[in-house]
């Protein structure tokens, strides 16, 4: 198999310096707070606020919102000072000498106290810093945060509505078109909040657990443990034959005419290329070449719904690619394409690709050389 460069993939594009040694630093976000340079992007669970504004203003300047970009759909980024403090929670408190011995003193059951909007220290690029606050996802959750917080978030938004022309709310997925700075953000913030919004309590002793770190950390006092976000890697493969034909899978519960390449969870203890053979023989019983050659590393990048990073590959069944069994559970139907058969099938509108923001579409195009109409 050629040795190629790896793909340049939507979610994996970031401009900004994560400065991860920041993140102990007292009082952090309450600086950030203060300082009109801070830049603020905003969510309400993993919804982020957007504009499609007409006119282009500076990421750093002023307090109020800024738009970014002309035209199109861009993050909308709000000044710090009009918008509620973030609450710190100060050091880590040492654990309670009796916490081992007595668990049962802790409410498990009992949700934690609704804990105010999650700020979130991102990183920072040319001088300026950048952060992000998280509403709750649900009318429900957004009904128990404080009042005056919540009309400063949505008065905020509000403002770029009016004067911008703003569509609102879009989810991540939605987004085909930030810049790199945009997209990097944006990919991290989503990623964030979406493993708070699952670890609210200690996956160990079940106790409410604590945001500290910036919201890089969340602190359980029963065990005085601190638990750090994580990532469930999964592979993605285009899988071809010596004929270069290209085999794609159609989901048991995705509308009709839709069409992917094969995916999958690596399993614990299993090498990455590993986890190739084995999706690719258990969802369609296809067996992938056992050289080195056979399974190529293509690129990845986040897919934080909810939380995975995506690991593709390119696979190669020896000879020409037999008949694809789909497993009947993951997969009802697979078959094998052509680049001509495929364009053809994608303009009849008998299969429909992927969106243009997964590694998926990236790889499919790559073996096709280029790009492809539609998407879902």
């Amino acid at each position: 198999m050629p040795d190629v460069a790896a793909l340049d993939l939507p979610l994996a594009r970031a401009l900004h310096d994560r400065a991860a040694e920041h993140r102990d630093d007292p009082g952090l976000l309450t600086h950030l707070h203060a300082d009109p340079a801070t830049r603020v992007l905003l969510l309400h669970g993993d919804r982020l606020a957007v504009v499609g504004g007409a006119g282009r203003a500076v990421r750093g300047a002023g307090a109020g919102l800024a738009v970014g970009g002309a035209g199109e759909t861009h993050l909308a980024w709000a000044g710090p000072t009009t918008l509620p403090a973030p609450v710190d929670p100060g050091p880590t408190p040492p654990p309670r000498p009796d916490a081992a011995d007595d668990p049962v003193d802790v409410e498990r059951d009992t949700p934690p106290a609704q804990d105010p909007p999650l700020w979130l220290y991102l990183g920072e690029l040319d001088g300026v810093t950048y952060v992000a606050l998280a509403l709750p996802p649900t009318d429900d959750a957004l009904a128990a945060v404080d009042g005056t917080a919540l009309r400063a978030v949505r008065g905020a938004v509000a403002g770029v509505v009016g004067d911008h022309g703003a569509s609102g709310w879009e989810t991540l997925r939605a987004l085909e078109a930030l810049d790199d700075l945009e997209q990097g953000l944006a990919t991290q913030a989503v990623s964030l909040v979406n493993w708070h919004a699952v670890h609210a309590f200690c996956p160990r002793c079940g106790a409410p657990t604590h945001v500290r770190k910036a919201g890089w950390v969340r602190w359980c006092p029963v065990e005085d443990r601190e638990l750090y976000p994580r990532t469930d890697p999964a592979v993605i493969m285009t899988v071809v034959d010596d004929e270069d034909r290209l085999l794609l899978g159609h989901a048991a519960h995705w509308p009709p005419h839709r069409f992917s390449t094969l995916a999958g969870f690596v399993e614990p203890g299993e090498s990455l290329e590993q986890a190739v053979r084995r999706e690719v023989s258990e969802e369609v019983r296809v067996a992938v070449g056992d050289g080195p050659a056979d399974v190529a590393y293509r690129g990845s990048q986040a897919w934080p719904f909810p939380a995975s990073l995506m690991l593709g590959f390119r696979a190669h069944v020896v000879g020409r690619g037999s008949d694809a069994a789909p497993d009947g559970v993951e997969l009802t139907d697979a078959r094998w394409f052509t680049r001509a058969g495929l364009r053809a099938a994608v303009e009849a509108d008998e299969v429909r690709l992927p969106t243009r923001l997964s590694i998926a579409r990236a790889l499919i195009e790559e073996w096709y050389g280029g790009p492809l109409p539609g998407t879902w």
